[in-house]
């Protein structure tokens, strides 16, 4: 459902005429080797486009209004490969409103010893010519990120990889519509927000639909639409026999079945990204969507339980950054905890809806009773996550904005199986520890509810907030509660002030 290869990134690199027609034309030739050596390198997933060199400020003027318009385009790539006087970008980066990305690097890796003179000086002028142009962005309180490393290291390319995975995201927010079926689950505060300052704001377009229109298209499903998908469900999993053609609560299988095809034809119809559900609101359902969330999920969809709109959009751009990477992104939940001398853990669930991206090994197809919302017992896959290192990030409408917090944790296996647990759980220990994480968590406001993934790191999300000018909190090894306490301040205080600046 994600494809990352539909996107492009612009290598634009600034000069000017002063140094002649030879010095640009080389200048050309180097920015054209650079562009086609990030286009080729693994860790950038989006076809990497050269531009000409901008030496005027028309020219940059035109080609940040072309960005704009360009639909395939996420973001540019700039680099001044001589001085480029930063005047001439004033008029075009006030208009660009597509993220972009400086790297200061140069063509050649080293100083060649034995031949440098005056000629190459003048043509290798990145170490100046880029802090002219850094000067005219942080002068225009531009938010962008700055990468300096020679442009062939694959350090240095990992880290534009990761702004490409982000500002991919990025665009696919400005564009994704979010299907509400039933509203928040009621009295709940942190699911809450304002939608249209989150459509200004972050591109959401939050559509709420009565559970009827679901049920509507869920009856129109026909025996053979779900034959053909019991099979699937078959091929795929380790069905229990009961839900097997001729088990005794097979009907409830090919209920699943159904509710998975009306949901995911409604989402196609509609253009929908991502989508909530509530079990306050399953008038007409036969039971609570779990095995079709599921599903939905691992093909790209982004979900949140409950309502919650903001925490379905935040796992479909996650969703997003992830495409085509090892790990996984789901919809999770800190659900109980393990206090315990051998270091405290978290059990990380929900009563249904957990991604089969994340799991070690083949799901199970069961069916279990759900405790909850007064429907019949729903079928869902059941499994452990993989242990390895991985990222819960939360998104919160604060009042005047929106702040995402992330918190690192490393998965580990459960210290014995869990047999009667019948959901899918993920078991971690986050950084720095237990004590550390959820009181600042807590003091963040973060929600219960996350998104979660073991390729999608802190960079990921933090470059993702820069580009929607929200605010970024990461927990992990380095904090302490003290200080996370005083950033909170100085937050509130900067963002506060930020509007009249």
């Amino acid at each position: 459902m994600i494809d990352l290869k539909q996107y492009e990134v612009w290598f634009v690199t600034g000069s000017q005429h002063l140094y002649g027609p030879k010095t640009l034309e080389e200048v050309a030739q180097h920015s054209k080797e650079i562009a086609a050596a990030l286009g080729a390198s693994a860790h950038i997933p989006v076809k990497v486009v050269f531009k000409p060199v901008l030496t005027t400020p028309d020219a940059i003027r035109s080609l940040c209004l072309e960005a704009n318009s360009a639909k395939n385009c996420v973001g540019l790539v700039t680099w001044m490969h001589t001085f480029s006087p930063a005047k001439m970008w004033i008029a075009g980066l006030s208009l660009l409103n597509k993220p972009f990305l400086h790297l200061h690097t140069q063509y050649g890796r080293e100083i060649p010893w034995s031949t440098i003179d005056m000629d190459f000086m003048n043509l290798n002028q990145s170490a100046h010519g880029d802090r002219e142009f850094g000067f005219i962005g942080s002068r225009m309180r531009l938010d962008r990120k700055v990468v300096v490393g020679y442009w062939g290291d694959d350090e240095t390319q990992k880290e534009i990889g990761i702004w490409v995975r982000a500002a991919c995201a990025w665009a696919d927010a400005q564009d994704m519509k979010v299907a509400r079926f039933g509203d928040n689950m009621r009295d709940v505060a942190v699911t809450e927000g304002n939608k249209v300052s989150a459509q200004i704001r972050l591109g959401y377009d939050v559509y709420g639909y009565g559970i009827g229109d679901l049920v509507k298209l869920v009856n129109e499903v026909s025996d053979g639409e779900v034959d053909k998908l019991v099979q699937t469900y078959m091929d795929e999993y380790d069905v229990v026999a009961e839900l097997k053609p001729g088990g005794a609560k097979n009907q409830s299988l090919r209920d699943g079945a159904r509710i998975e095809i009306g949901l995911r034809n409604f989402l196609t119809a509609g253009n929908f990204k991502a989508f909530t559900d509530t079990f306050e609101d399953l008038h007409g359902m036969a039971q609570l969507p779990g095995l079709a969330v599921q599903r939905l999920m691992r093909d790209g969809y982004g979900f949140g339980g409950e309502g919650d709109w903001k925490t379905s959009a935040l796992v479909r751009s996650m969703k997003v950054m992830n495409a085509g990477q090892e790990g996984g992104v789901s919809f999770m939940e800190d659900y109980t905890y393990h206090f315990s001398k051998t270091g405290d853990k978290v059990l990380g669930a929900h009563m249904l809806e957990i991604c089969e991206s994340i799991a070690v090994n083949k799901p199970k197809l069961e069916i279990h009773p759900l405790g909850i919302g007064g429907k019949a017992d729903p079928v869902r896959l059941v499994f452990d996550a993989r242990t390895g290192v991985g990222v819960c990030a939360s998104i919160m409408d604060m009042g005047g904005r929106y702040r995402l917090v992330a918190n690192v944790v490393d998965v580990v296996p459960t210290d014995a199986p869990l047999p009667k647990l019948p959901v899918a759980r993920a078991l971690w220990l986050p950084r720095p520890n237990l004590k550390v994480a959820a009181a600042t968590w807590i003091f963040a406001g973060g929600a219960h509810h996350t998104g979660f993934s073991y390729s999608v790191t802190p960079e990921h999300l933090r470059d993702f907030a820069e580009m929607a000018g929200i605010e970024f909190l990461l927990i992990d090894e380095n904090t302490k509660v003290e200080e996370f306490k005083k950033e909170l301040r100085w937050n509130d205080l900067y963002y506060h002030l930020n509007k009249g600046l």
